[in-house]
């Protein structure tokens, strides 16, 4: 949308914020269906899972500044810090809901840690450094309250309609989301890029550095894709209703998507106090209630899960305590057993009181990537990762979430995501059903204990929603298939390395 020629490039923009109960909840399946009728989306959606409280719908973003157009990205988190400084709240209502406007996007993995020269590859989708905008109009959903709102900026500065205008074509898409969209239809076969016996060497390979004493534990990853016919946000609606997750998410720019099943919190942080929880241990669900029980209960009972569980909190406390009061930070909850559509996890919970003058990015910048993705020291583990996966990873293992006008900030890992694309080269599709592409990845945290062949199978558990997601109709699971209860099992003689001469 062009800007009113008496506008400066240096004037601020503004937020003042119209509040509008909805008098009736929309389902979080409706505003899904609405995805495709909004400009750039940003869906929060906590659809599933624990815990499960709010769910936010952004839409039609403010340019960065000024002097750029929507389209155009910031670099890194300095520049979404400097826009976000530029966007003023004068007045208005008070928002209800985690988020009260700001910043809201995605950051890929390949940035790297803040202040540190990682020589990662180059991602062979050519991810941007970062993706989202700026909202200042957006839907909130309290999930436990039954409640929901329309939330829209007032004369912020960037020459869109009035209010009354905004607020009566919301209702009407509100009201009538239009029918649902086209079912996706694969247009190829779903490709492995990594053989298993060539991530089972990459394993081993990872298990000797671990033997040499050059780290503890690495997350090791590998790559899918397939083409498939239809809109992005039809493909995300068949995953939501596969694997609903608490911290799943769909943002859309201008040539690609991605669609989030997160199970995994990276950052939430509400101005006082900062939480992560990580992930590690996995087990897959077992067929029936009797087996899904043992797997529960092989995997609580896992020497090799807690102690990669132990060695993430640690990590994730030295990463808090970098920017925390001391005698600030705090392990609660170790071990936390979660269960999800295809898995169950084990997990904690490390949280901080940050230091006076650390704001939301500084403690996103401690975190990020998290420990869970990237393994033990980080950068140690980060340099092995780029090494033997030999690419960039993108969003995989990245973050989406906010940072907002109140200073907080919540965030997800980009895991159990499909990233989208127009298929390259392809003149086919149409706006609805477009030609389109789309990559995932898995992976599991590696140690000196682990059993390549078991590890190589657990990642596939993680894959196994994914991979049904962008199915045919009638289409086998293909190496996904006969996952029940796999898990590696670890003798006492695997739960050291040799001793290093």
């Amino acid at each position: 949308m062009p800007l009113p020629h008496e506008t400066h490039v240096d004037e601020p923009f503004r937020f003042v914020p119209r509040v509008f109960e909805l008098t009736s909840v929309p389902s979080s399946e409706a505003l899904a269906r609405a995805l495709p009728r909004l400009g750039s989306p940003a869906f929060l959606d906590s659809a599933g899972g624990a815990p499960r409280h709010a769910s936010v719908l952004a839409f039609d973003p403010l340019p960065w500044d000024r002097s750029m157009h929507l389209g155009d990205l910031p670099m890194h988190l300095g520049a979404v810090a400097t826009a976000l400084d530029r966007l003023q709240v004068a007045g208005g209502d008070r928002v209800p809901g985690p988020f009260a406007g700001g910043f809201l996007g995605a950051i890929s993995y390949d940035l790297g840690v803040a202040g540190e020269a990682l020589d990662l590859p180059r991602d062979p989708w050519s991810a941007p450094p970062l993706v989202g905008g700026l909202y200042i109009d957006f839907v909130v959903i309290d999930h436990a309250a039954g409640r929901a709102w329309l939330v829209l900026g007032d004369e912020p500065g960037d020459g869109r309609p009035p209010v009354a205008e905004r607020r009566a074509a919301c209702l009407a898409w509100l009201s009538d989301p239009g029918p649902a969209a086209l079912e996706p239809t694969p247009a190829g076969p779903l490709v492995r890029h990594v053989p298993g016996d060539v991530h089972r060497a990459r394993i081993e390979s990872l298990r000797d550095r671990i033997a040499r004493g050059e780290l503890y534990q690495a997350n090791l990853a590998h790559r899918f894709t397939r083409a498939i016919d239809g809109h992005p946000a039809a493909i995300y609606t068949r995953l939501r209703t596969i694997n609903p997750a608490p911290y799943m998410a769909y943002l859309a720019w201008d040539g690609g998507a991605l669609l989030s099943a997160s199970p995994e919190l990276l950052l939430a942080y509400d101005g006082e106090r900062a939480h992560t929880r990580p992930i590690k241990g996995t087990v897959a669900r077992g067929r029936d209630p009797v087996t899904d029980a043992a797997a529960r209960a092989r995997l609580l009972t896992s020497e090799k899960d807690r102690a990669e569980l132990a060695m993430i909190v640690d990590l994730e406390r030295n990463d808090l305590g970098r920017i925390a009061t001391r005698g600030g930070v705090r392990t609660s909850a170790f071990p936390t057993l979660e269960t999800y559509a295809t898995v169950h996890h084990l997990v904690a919970d490390v949280s901080a009181r940050p230091r006076e003058g650390i704001d939301a990015f500084g403690v996103l910048e401690a975190v990020f990537p998290g420990g869970s993705i990237t393994g033990a020291p980080k950068l140690a583990a980060m340099e092995a990762i780029g090494e033997l996966e030999g690419e960039g990873r993108g969003f995989f293992t990245g973050a989406l979430g906010f940072v907002d006008l109140r200073g907080r900030a919540r965030f997800n890992i980009l895991i159990r995501t499909l990233r989208w694309r127009p298929r390259p080269g392809s003149s086919s599709g149409s706006p609805s059903a477009p030609a389109g592409e789309v990559s995932f990845h898995v992976g599991g945290g590696i140690t000196w204990a682990s059993d390549a062949h078991a590890e190589e199978l657990e990642t596939l558990a993680k894959g196994r929603a994914l991979a049904r997601t962008i199915a045919g109709e009638g289409e086998g699971e293909g190496p996904f298939a006969e996952l029940d209860g796999v898990r590696h099992l670890t003798g006492p003689s695997r739960m050291q390395p040799p001793a290093r001469p």
